[in-house]
């Protein structure tokens, strides 16, 4: 590719922005429950993929776990109130 100034660069394909297609794509794979999860750690961690795509599926991770966090303090809270009542 060649700038204003007249110099030749490189473009990295890493850093080229996903088309929405190549979005679709991302979901759906995503949305199959165990191959998803697994792609999830393999794009996040490849290094060698879309910077958009390792991003995205980071955040997706970290939301995961923030959820599942969430998940467990409330299943304890209300565990242990459901349970008191038994006793």
């Amino acid at each position: 590719m060649m700038n204003d100034d007249g110099r030749v660069t490189m473009i990295d394909e890493n850093k080229k922005v996903m088309s929405v297609s190549d979005w679709l794509v991302t979901m759906l794979v995503y949305a199959i429950p165990v191959v998803g999860f697994i792609m999830l750690f393999v794009w996040a961690f490849g290094g060698n993929g879309n910077e958009n795509r390792a991003n995205m599926a980071k955040a997706m991770l970290i939301w995961i776990a923030i959820l599942m966090i969430f998940g467990v303090f409330i299943l304890t809270l209300f565990g242990a109130a459901f349970w008191s009542g038994f006793y």
